[in-house]
């Protein structure tokens, strides 16, 4: 039985990694597939204001609605599947609990991005990958924006060209 790991997080382009999950479990059927929901943990003020055990039916309740997308196309393709709500740091909790499930490996969506964007964004996606031994495969999501394509990168060149000129000086 091959067990993957699937996070979700409710974005749009967390949503292309369902297609590829429903082609994956038609080829085999013994696969078992575990969704995952990180919500980060409230600030120290919210949990005083709002009480223990309302914030965990908060937390249920959010990770829920970003599940509902991935499990409504799966129970209609009939893909049976595990559902985990945690808390915490995104990337340490997708890595834990591949270890806790004896995952044979993770498989998650990301962002497209440029090279440049890439380098100087430290994304949950590269910090899963640096912090787990269990393979971890991409599933590619929308197109990067005109910002991120072009913006970010025109950006990241002037303040290299005005950090150049102020170092000439």
């Amino acid at each position: 039985m091959l067990r993957v790991l699937v996070p979700i997080d409710g974005s749009r382009n967390s949503n292309f990694v369902v297609p590829h999950l429903i082609r994956e479990f038609h080829k085999n059927r013994a696969l078992k597939i575990h969704l995952l929901n990180v919500r980060p943990w409230f600030r120290t003020y919210v949990a005083q204001i709002r009480g223990g055990r309302d914030l965990k039916d908060l937390h249920r309740e959010q990770g829920e609605k970003a599940l509902l997308p991935a499990r409504k196309a799966l129970d209609g393709f009939g893909v049976p599947y595990l559902v985990h709500i945690e808390e915490g740091d995104k990337a340490e909790v997708i890595a834990a609990t591949a270890r806790r499930l004896c995952c044979d490996h993770i498989v998650m969506s990301t962002a497209r991005r440029n090279s440049l964007t890439r380098m100087f964004r430290d994304s949950v996606t590269h910090q899963v990958i640096e912090s787990t031994n269990v393979p971890v495969e991409l599933i590619a999501g929308d197109a990067p924006s005109n910002v991120d394509r072009y913006g970010v990168p025109a950006s990241i060149g002037a303040g290299l060209a005005l950090a150049f000129l102020a170092a000439a000086d």
